[in-house]
């Protein structure tokens, strides 16, 4: 599935966009932040990641486009540096129409899901909430200002079905489900606030389906080929999403495939 680059990736806006990508060093991140840089009505990208000065992958499409990719070395759950982060890009910008949070944590250094009661600490549950559920309401509280100029403005955050209480019929996974569930209620409140400071902004939750990346490594083996989606392709699908959202559509939990995902 291709995105449309001659299309604006803000539906409804007829200035160049200004957008930010957090979690852009791999996977989905890193694919949207390629695909807005080809579009031709994107302005400039800030790729913001822990990560930004070892992604090769990220030095190459600086090399390709140049300024119009800024590369931000930011840990979005540290507050401290959530400041530093709107301080970089409102010297840069003033406006910002597209941020996309692709940042998350399901397994990695002394983080697995939970299969059982007995496997939750309070430890991984703090910091898989820190990055799945309390990063993305700081990132767009230190963003706000930068988006309240009454202009098509869309704040995307990824989230997963498996956060979908009504949803879950299998169990396991307590931190990451539970840290899901807490971002769409956060990320819910936002969208009815952030709809009373700028009237044509949207904020969707958007669940990318199961994609091959590092996050579903150890996982994608009982997927179905046809169900796992490349970076390109999942990117690809969650930017047709955002670009056809409008203001009535900001607080929906919306798959990949169009559908509204029950909380």
């Amino acid at each position: 599935m291709s995105f449309d680059s001659e299309t604006s990736p803000v539906g409804h806006l007829d200035t160049p966009v200004n957008a930010l990508v957090t979690g852009a060093s791999s996977g989905i991140g890193l694919a949207m932040a390629r695909l807005l840089l080809e579009n031709r009505l994107v302005a400039r990208v800030f790729a913001v990641s822990r990560s930004v000065s070892t992604s090769d992958s990220l030095t190459q499409l600086h090399q390709s486009h140049g300024d119009r990719l800024q590369r931000l070395a930011i840990d979005i759950s540290d507050e401290t540096q959530l400041l530093r982060l709107q301080r970089n890009v409102g010297e840069q910008v003033d406006s910002l129409h597209l941020v996309v949070n692709a940042a998350g944590l399901l397994h990695g250094h002394d983080v697995q899901p939970e299969k059982a009661v007995e496997q939750i600490t309070a430890a991984n549950l703090g910091r898989v909430f820190a990055l799945n559920a309390f990063a993305p309401i700081l990132l767009a509280k230190a963003l706000m200002p930068l988006m309240e100029h009454g202009h098509s403005a869309v704040f995307a955050s990824l989230s997963a079905r498996v956060g979908s209480i009504a949803d879950n019929r299998s169990g396991g996974w307590y931190a990451y489900r539970a840290s899901k569930a807490a971002q769409n209620q956060l990320m819910k409140t936002f969208a009815i606030e952030l709809a009373r400071r700028n009237r044509k902004a949207c904020c969707l939750l958007v669940h990318p389906g199961t994609v091959d990346t590092p996050l579903s490594a150890p996982f994608k083996a009982r997927v179905p080929a046809e169900k796992l989606f490349t970076t390109d392709r999942a990117a690809a699908q969650l930017l047709k999403i955002i670009a056809r959202s409008t203001p009535a559509d900001s607080g929906r939990f919306i798959a990949w495939d169009g559908q509204d995902v029950p909380w």
